[in-house]
């Protein structure tokens, strides 16, 4: 009997830690290819939500790379500005903008931001975080516990690596950004 009940326990956690780890990958499909991103919801729980609620409901789909600094990051997100198909979409104010829901508190984290990172951008102000994340192509450390580390790429850095790059003497700007054609949950 006792076996039994080792062997239903055992088969309880791999199914619930494989359940567990699928709700925290997210898809994030650019021109080049798939992204596959872990979310790190037991470090930073409201950025996660967030991410997950804006990616689910389909609000970063067509959302410009608006800031793109070689051998830094990747900046996207501005769901208000930088969605190509939407009425709102302004170039020159793409990285200005947010969701409709409120900034959240800040959520720092002993977590580095390595090649691949996600994690929040804001403005100065460490609770501004909405809904703008940028991923970086080579590790920053500069940023470590100054922004909110909530991923990483776990597959498909090479696509990222692909995106196209802005103009160094303008802070990075992008003129014809690539877009996330879609971010999803697995």
């Amino acid at each position: 009997m006792n076996k039994y009940l080792a062997n239903i326990i055992i088969i309880s956690l791999i199914f619930f830690n494989n359940a567990y780890s699928k709700e925290n990958i997210m898809i994030l499909k650019l021109k080049d290819g798939d992204v596959k991103i872990e979310l790190f919801e037991d470090v930073a729980p409201k950025h996660v939500e967030r991410i997950k609620k804006l990616a689910n409901e389909g609000s970063y789909d067509n959302v410009v790379f608006h800031r793109v600094i070689d051998g830094f990051m990747a900046q996207t997100g501005d769901v208000k500005f930088g969605n190509s198909s939407s009425k709102d979409y302004d170039l020159r104010r793409a990285g200005m903008g947010g969701s409709d829901l409120p900034d959240l508190p800040s959520e720092f984290n002993d977590l580095p931001h390595e090649k691949g990172t996600l994690s929040m951008a804001r403005s100065s102000d460490p609770n501004s975080a909405n809904s703008q994340f940028f991923i970086c192509f080579q590790p920053a450390p500069f940023l470590d516990r100054n922004y909110t580390v909530f991923g990483k790429v776990i597959e498909g850095m090479e696509n990222v690596d692909k995106i196209k790059r802005g103009d160094s003497n303008n802070n990075g700007a992008v003129n014809d950004p690539d877009k996330i054609i879609s971010f999803k949950s697995l």
